[in-house]
Order: structure tokens, then C-alpha cells, then sequence
């Protein structure tokens, strides 16, 4: 009896757990039959998102981040969530445009993390009327047939739609369930995802999710939806700071640089260059890899390397940029500031005060000019030249631009520097002391025009001895072909505009109290796998070499970012062979240039975020918009929180927090000083007096 007793039970159980797996698979197929479109929405886009991140961020851990993952889900359910209040018949047309919206978000995402190594920000927007300009250097530079995989999801959203149609689906499931009571229950669900979300978040992870800076490490951590949402409010922030968030701001102000003297320290190299007149030349897309670089014993750029060892040659020199590229540079160079957390700052910013090396200068008694064939307004540069300090700026509308002249953006540097050394010479017969900055344009992105480069060729060729026994000359491919390739041409060429430029110049009489400043403004922002070609070349099989080759050289994610160091040069006629010709390899940033020169030719910024190279020396530190940064020691990559050494110097966690710490407040308070207009005395004298009477 008590054997039938358990074989009764256990079978009584088991027929329960049958029905109970019998009318949860029914639940689910059902819910599946009668939701296709909504289900096809949440996978469609949070896979875009996931592919996001795996072309992007090459490792497991980034692109099956299931904290990410989680995070993506959950805005697109909520986003899914209020389609039930429509009918069935018309749910398609509102997921279909959240389907194309979010795709497009990806598309964006992923064209200008190829470009920029970060995500994108909605304060691009103020940006656009640029796009125009450089739009043949997007399409031939940038886009990649990776950034086109994410159409795949509205194409299959659309053909799923037209399918349901064909079988009479929408009205099938027109009656069978309530649609608030769906919506609800669907909120619901991504409410629980948004809890299990917040249980797993460190208070590293909000503290940069807050912060914004580092925005590879939020899309890893949160998602690309929940960063661009995130970014939509970061964007707004600072025209809602700069209405509620003065006093703390001035306060983090005043208490950084309460610590730093009015007057400049001095060392030897304190007016070395005093009463000099001044030429700078903001050299486009110029980098230190070009340096002592030659094919077939040519070499690409022989003027960058005679001005490198006749003059003072920074040779690990870091630009600073962020989405402002060369108005960013302009910027750090004149300003020291760095670029700022959301827009640029000659765009989003050009109605504040700065203190430019034009306004310093000028208070010196120079006369102070800038020259770009562009146009005029083209990054703001009209008023934000104006703004720096500028009495006269040279643009486009200056000079004569003939259709044979005209390479890539616009005038060629050849005859740029030609107009141009006429224009100095009358400067110079007016004004006893002058300060001009001249902005190269040819060696812009795409490096496409090669056919008006010059014959530069960048193959290897040798001579062998053929079966006739004669010899004769054959030649690989090598970077032929390829977007590094091409930039080396026109380099070359830009570097043989340069050589004219100081010969006409020389002629002139121009460079005998002048000295030359040269800054590279940034990279090239050239694809990786050029440089593993062109460190790696295999000739006899026209591929890069196996790995586990002997002459194989790694160049991973970490030598392709350092390689991103541009020159900074020096140079005057007379320099050759003195005490201020020398080689400088410590570790320097463009935000150094402004008081490294300022120490040499007289002026002095208190307000500056960098530092005299020759006080610093050794112990200077660079850091870049996105968090990372580098010493002497290591480079700090915070987005993945990882480091390489530089030196032999041990590295303790205590040394990275410190650093880490300090970076963090440096790119607080230059971007506090730009939005709340911290440099404008009499604007703080208004708001201290309104204080005061309160």
C-alpha cells in the first residue's frame, strides 16, 4: 500500500511538473507567435550594440560585456514597452523608426570610433556645417564596410514586416490581448533589468559614468544606449552648469591655482629668445614616425629632419586633441587649456575669454598675425582669432587660389608659403617685432590627390642579376597602395613646401632675428594594419611577416597610440652647432609648448595647465581628453584601465591612483574655466560683487 502511496505521488508530481513545463512552453511560444515584431526589435538592436562593440573594442570582455548587454536590453525594452499602445497594424512603423534610429546611432558610433578611438557625442551637432568641407575624407579615410553591417537590422525589421503582412498577422493578434496591460507589464520587465543592472555598478563605474571623460570604458560597462542617453544630458550640462554651477567651479578654481606664483620661475634657458620675431607653423597632420624615414634611400621628409637636428627638437611631443582636431590644437598650443568635455571650444565656446600667446605677446609690443588659405570661418577661426589675441588674420579671401593651385581642402602649401612670405616681408617693414602663426593645409585626410603630390615612391626596389646575367631593377609593392602609403607621398610633399617656405623666406631676409616654431597638430589617424605592413613586410611573399618570425616587430594598441606623437621644433638660422641645438626626449604635450616658449621669449601665463619643460624635466605628465595619459614612466590607458611601463621603475597601484586623480582634475578645471568663462575679470567681479551685496 505504501508503495502505491509513492508511486501515485511521484507520478502525481511529475504529471505536475509536465503540465506546469507544458503551459510555460505554451506561454512562451504563444508570447513569441504574438510578439514577433516586438522581439525582433530587442534582438536586432541590442545585436547592433554588441556589434558595436566587438569591431570596435577588440576583446571578449568588451563585446560579451554582460553588464552592457543588460544595460542595452533594458533601453530597448523600454523604448519597445509604449509600441503596445498602438495598434498591431501600426506597432511596425514605431519600432521601425526606433529600429532605424538606433541603427544610425551605431553607424555614427562606429565611423567616428574608427576615426577618433572614442564614441560619439550629441555635441557634435554644433559641428555638422563642417562635414561639408572634409565629407570626401570621410568617405575615403573612414568609412569601412564594418559600419555598414548594422543595416542589416532595419533591412531584416522590413522584410519580417512585409512577410507578417503576406500571412495576415496584424490582425490575427488584434484581439487577443490588452494592450495597456502588455505595456505594463513589459515596463515592468526592464525595470527589473534597470534594478540588476544598478546592483552590479562599482562606484568606479559611476564615478566615470558621471564624469563622462572616459567614454570607451562607459560603452564597455553600460552600453551605447545608456551612454548616449547619458551623453544627451552631459551635453545640456554645461549650459545648465553655467547657470547653477559658478561658485563651485570658481572655488576648484581659485584653489588650484592659489598654489601657483605670479611671476615665472626661471632656468637656461630664460629669454634665450627674447625680442626674436616669431614664425609658427601649425604643420597639418605632420608626425614624428615621418622623421629619418626613407624608401629606396629618399627620404621623405629632408627638411623636417635638417630643422630637427639644426634646432631644439622635442621628439616625444604629444597633441592633445579631441573631437575639435586642429582648433583643438590651436587652442592647447595658444592657451594651454585642453579641449573641452562636450563641443569645442572655438565652436561651442568662441564668446569666452582666453589668454592666448597673441595677447601676451602683444602686451610685449608685437605685432601679432595668423594666415590659412581656408575659409575664414571654417572652425570659427574668424572670431576665435580675433579672440586669441590676432590683429590680422590672412585667410582664404587673401589670397589668389587658381583652379592648378588647389590640392585636396584647397590651396596648395607650395603656393601658400609662396603668397605668404610676400605678406610677412610687408609685415615685417611695418613692424619693428612680429609674432605669426601660418596653418598648413595639403597634408590634410584623405591623401587621395597623389597624382599632384610629385614622384615619391614608397615600393622597394632592388637590383638582381636575371638568368641573362644582367642586372636589372625590380621592385615590391610594399606600402604602395595602401592610406599610409599615400600619406607618405604627401608628406613629401608637404616637407618640400616647407623647404621653399624657409628658403623664400632666407631670400627675403626674413630669418635673421626670427626663430621658427613648428608643431605637428595631430596624427594622421591612419588604420593599424598600414603600420604592420610597414614595420613587418615580407617582400618575397607580399604579406606582413608570421608572428613567431624572429625579425617580426609587435606593434599592438599600445604602440599605435603612442605612435600618435607629432613634432615640436625650434629652429633658427644660427642655431646649428650652439648650445640651443640639442635633441629633448622627455615626455611633453602641446599643452607644454605655450610656457616652454613663454619661459624663452618673455611672457608668462599663470593660468596655463602645462609646464616649462626644462622646470619639469623628468616628471612632467601629458594627458589626453579621454583619461589616459603618459610619463616617463608608463602610459596609462584608462579605458582599459591597464598600463604599459616605459621605464625599469617599479609601478605600485598608489603611483596609477595619483596619476589617474590628477588627470581627472586637470581635465575638470580646463574645462571649468572655458564654460563658466573663468579667465573674464570683470565677469567675476560683476557675480563677486553680487555676492557681496547679498
Amino acid at each position: 500500500m505504501k508503495l502505491m502511496k509513492n508511486i501515485l505521488s511521484k507520478f502525481m508530481n511529475n504529471t505536475q511538473k509536465k503540465i506546469i513545463k507544458m503551459k510555460r512552453d505554451h506561454f512562451i511560444r504563444e508570447y513569441f507567435k504574438n510578439n514577433i515584431i516586438f522581439v525582433s526589435f530587442v534582438i536586432t538592436t541590442v545585436l547592433n550594440a554588441t556589434l558595436l562593440r566587438f569591431f570596435c573594442m577588440h576583446s571578449i570582455e568588451n563585446y560579451l560585456s554582460w553588464k552592457a548587454i543588460i544595460a542595452d536590453t533594458f533601453v530597448v525594452t523600454f523604448i519597445g514597452s509604449f509600441g503596445y499602445l498602438l495598434k498591431p497594424k501600426n506597432r511596425f512603423y514605431y519600432y521601425g523608426i526606433a529600429c532605424v534610429f538606433l541603427t544610425a546611432i551605431c553607424i555614427i558610433n562606429s565611423v567616428y570610433y574608427t576615426f577618433y578611438t572614442s564614441f560619439a557625442s550629441i555635441s557634435m551637432i554644433s559641428l555638422t556645417q563642417y562635414i561639408g568641407d572634409v565629407g570626401d575624407a570621410v568617405v575615403e579615410n573612414v568609412l569601412q564596410l564594418k559600419d555598414l553591417v548594422y543595416v542589416i537590422a532595419p533591412i531584416f525589421f522590413l522584410f519580417l514586416h512585409l512577410r507578417l503582412v503576406k500571412k495576415n498577422y496584424y490582425k490575427r493578434i488584434e484581439l487577443k490581448a490588452d494592450r495597456r496591460k502588455i505595456m505594463f507589464k513589459t515596463l515592468s520587465f526592464s525595470a527589473i533589468l534597470l534594478v540588476i543592472f544598478l546592483l552590479t555598478l562599482s562606484s568606479l563605474d559611476v564615478s566615470r559614468f558621471m564624469k563622462q571623460w572616459n567614454k570607451e570604458y562607459i560603452v564597455m560597462r553600460f552600453g551605447i544606449y545608456v551612454y548616449q542617453v547619458n551623453d544627451l544630458f552631459t551635453s545640456l550640462q554645461p549650459k545648465i552648469n553655467s547657470m547653477f554651477g559658478y561658485d563651485k567651479a570658481k572655488k576648484s578654481f581659485n584653489d588650484f591655482f592659489t598654489e601657483i606664483s605670479d611671476t615665472p620661475t626661471t632656468n637656461e634657458m630664460t629669454n634665450a629668445f627674447a625680442g626674436k620675431n616669431i614664425i609658427v607653423i601649425h604643420a597639418e597632420s605632420m608626425m614624428t614616425n615621418v622623421i629619418d624615414l626613407s624608401f629606396n634611400g629618399e627620404e621623405v621628409t629632408p627638411n623636417l629632419n635638417r630643422l630637427s637636428k639644426e634646432g631644439m627638437y622635442f621628439s616625444n611631443f604629444y597633441s592633445q586633441v579631441s573631437v575639435g582636431t586642429s582648433s583643438d590644437s590651436e587652442l592647447t598650443f595658444n592657451t594651454s587649456l585642453l579641449p573641452t568635455k562636450s563641443g569645442t571650444a572655438f565652436v561651442s565656446y568662441s564668446d569666452r575669454t582666453y589668454i592666448g600667446i597673441p595677447t601676451l605677446l602683444r602686451e610685449k609690443g608685437y605685432y601679432t598675425f595668423s594666415m590659412h588659405a581656408n575659409n575664414a570661418d571654417f572652425w570659427n577661426r574668424r572670431a576665435m582669432h580675433n579672440k586669441l589675441g590676432y590683429n590680422r588674420f590672412y585667410s582664404k579671401a587673401d589670397y589668389e587660389v587658381e583652379k592648378e593651385n588647389v590640392i585636396g581642402l584647397g590651396l596648395s602649401d607650395k603656393e601658400f608659403f609662396r603668397q605668404s612670405v610676400e605678406k610677412i616681408a610687408k609685415v615685417n617693414e611695418e613692424h619693428e617685432k612680429w609674432y605669426g602663426l601660418l596653418i598648413m593645409l595639403t597634408n590634410h585626410t584623405p591623401f587621395s590627390d597623389t597624382d599632384k603630390y610629385g614622384d615619391f615612391a614608397v615600393d622597394i626596389k632592388e637590383t638582381i642579376t636575371n638568368e641573362a646575367g644582367e642586372e636589372e631593377t625590380i621592385s615590391h609593392p610594399y606600402m604602395e597602395g595602401t592610406k599610409l602609403g599615400n600619406y607618405f607621398k604627401s608628406i613629401h610633399y608637404a616637407d618640400a613646401a616647407l623647404g621653399e617656405f624657409i628658403t623664400g623666406l632666407d631670400e627675403k631676409g626674413l630669418l635673421e632675428n626670427t626663430i621658427i616654431v613648428l608643431y605637428g597638430d595631430h596624427d594622421a589617424r591612419l588604420p593599424r594594419k598600414d603600420y604592420e605592413r610597414l614595420y613587418n613586410y615580407d617582400k618575397e611573399t607580399d604579406d606582413i611577416l608570421d608572428k613567431e618570425d624572429p625579425n617580426y616587430r609587435v606593434y599592438d594598441s599600445y604602440q599605435y597610440e603612442l605612435g600618435r606623437k607629432v613634432p615640436f621644433i625650434i629652429w633658427s638660422k644660427d642655431m646649428k652647432g650652439t648650445e640651443y641645438n640639442f635633441e629633448n626626449t622627455n615626455v611633453m604635450g602641446m599643452y607644454d609648448a605655450s610656457p616652454t616658449l613663454g619661459n624663452m621669449i618673455g611672457y608668462y601665463n599663470k593660468y596655463s595647465l602645462g609646464h616649462d619643460i626644462f622646470n619639469i624635466k623628468d616628471n612632467n605628465i601629458v594627458i589626453f581628453p579621454n583619461g589616459n595619459w603618459v610619463n616617463n614612466k608608463i602610459y596609462y590607458n584608462s579605458q582599459k584601465a591597464t598600463y604599459l611601463p616605459l621605464s625599469e621603475e617599479p609601478i605600485s597601484e598608489e603611483y596609477i591612483n595619483s596619476n589617474t586623480e590628477y588627470t581627472n582634475k586637470l581635465l575638470d578645471i580646463s574645462n571649468d574655466i572655458i564654460v563658466f568663462d573663468l579667465l573674464n575679470k570683470e565677469k567675476n567681479k560683476e557675480i563677486g560683487s553680487g555676492e557681496e551685496n547679498k
